[in-house]
């Protein structure tokens, strides 16, 4: 920790965040498109976005404890790192190939393999220039930046939508920002220096589960039972467009969310060190449960704008705190622990979002009654497993 800090982190926090702003430039300029033009632009129905959604979260953790262990064995971070955003920036490439269904689908699913990739390698990096007085608050500003270029992203997207209308050609623009942004967040990863880890070269994948701390496998029966409430953010984005906000809007809300998710990041990190990280863990799970009983009763758009500026205060707690409150447990194995608990997380993203899908064709209610039912039975177990004592 001898290098010159900045925003009072190792500077290699800073530079991972540039990285995965440019990257969160790119990503969600599609993605906050995305939904409404798979369905609305597209002609194909809620329940197939389900799937398509399903399928692409469980592919964005496929490899994770893969990518974990193989990080982990080899002591490698920048290569696999690198791996993984050049693979997903590379597959951006589809998006001007074609617009039919099978052609988006395909793309949605392929591109999230790249996520998969480097985020253990990536947070396992995180983890380790961190030190544990304020992991919070390197993973919470890591994240912040990271939700900076998703606040560009869809107003980038929002602006040529509100000139250029709803047009092919548009939607052609806002890929090519994306493909260039990707670009450019794998070049800045290349010329950061490389920081390996401490090699575990003769545990096969097997025996790197066996040896993962107890309590982090106690912490991953109360996630992944939340995990099954925890459907795909585009189901948010078609309530909202159902309830009232044309498509243009819905991408500002789309970034509003990550505004919000901006804003709280930092401070709910700090909050974390300070108080324990079991506390942050248990009021994200209270916040999700007021959002899903939110979105049931919405009529008007001003509920909707306060209960995506909610979600996005949970979103702060579920992507950074949870982390953090990982490398916490699991000291040895971080990047190995982050790929198994994103795997399993994406095992049952996939059927929450089948879930989601079936109930939205039936009642749209259903499927926010569904998981608020789950988000509070997961916080009840989570309760009962961990002590709040710091």
């Amino acid at each position: 920790m001898s290098e010159k800090r900045f925003l009072n982190v190792h500077p290699d926090v800073v530079k991972l965040g540039f990285v995965s702003f440019l990257t969160d430039i790119s990503s969600e300029a599609v993605f906050s498109v995305f939904s409404i033009f798979f369905t609305v632009i597209i002609g194909a129905s809620a329940s197939l976005l389900g799937i398509v959604e399903g399928i692409s979260d469980f592919s964005a953790s496929s490899l994770d404890y893969f990518a974990g262990y193989l990080s982990d064995k080899s002591g490698k971070r920048k290569k696999l790192a690198i791996f993984g955003y050049g693979f997903s920036a590379i597959a951006k490439m589809m998006l001007l190939i074609g617009s039919s269904v099978v052609s988006l689908a395909t793309f949605r699913i392929i591109e999230r393999i790249g996520k998969s990739f480097r985020g253990p390698p990536r947070d396992a990096w995180l983890s380790e220039v961190a030190e544990e007085a304020n992991r919070g608050y390197a993973f919470g500003l890591h994240k912040a930046m990271d939700k900076a270029g998703a606040i560009l992203g869809p107003v980038i997207a929002y602006f040529l939508l509100l000139f250029l209308g709803q047009t092919r050609g548009a939607f052609n623009i806002i890929f090519i920002i994306a493909i260039i942004a990707a670009a450019l967040a794998v070049l800045v990863l290349a010329l950061m220096k490389d920081r390996p880890g401490i090699p575990h070269e003769r545990e096969n994948i097997f025996k790197a589960w066996g040896v993962l701390n107890s309590k982090f496998k106690l912490f991953l029966i109360p996630a992944g039972i939340f995990s099954l409430a925890y459907f795909s953010f585009g189901f948010l984005l078609l309530r909202a467009y159902a309830i009232g906000f044309p498509v243009r809007d819905v991408v500002l809300l789309y970034a509003l969310f990550n505004v919000s998710f901006v804003l709280l990041s930092v401070p709910v990190g700090k909050l974390g060190d300070l108080i324990g990280r079991k506390y942050i863990v248990v009021l994200g799970y209270i916040l999700y449960i007021i959002m899903s009983l939110g979105f049931i009763f919405a009529t008007e758009k001003w509920q909707v704008i306060i209960l995506f500026i909610l979600f996005g205060i949970f979103y702060s707690i579920d992507e950074a705190q949870s982390k953090a409150f990982i490398a916490d447990i699991e000291k040895e194995r971080r990047a190995t622990a982050i790929g198994a608990y994103n795997f399993v997380m994406g095992l049952v993203y996939l059927l929450a979002s089948v879930i989601a899908g079936a109930l939205w064709v039936i009642n749209p209610i259903y499927a926010f009654i569904f998981a608020a039912i789950i988000a509070f039975t997961a916080m009840c177990v989570f309760l009962f497993l961990f002590s709040l004592k710091k």
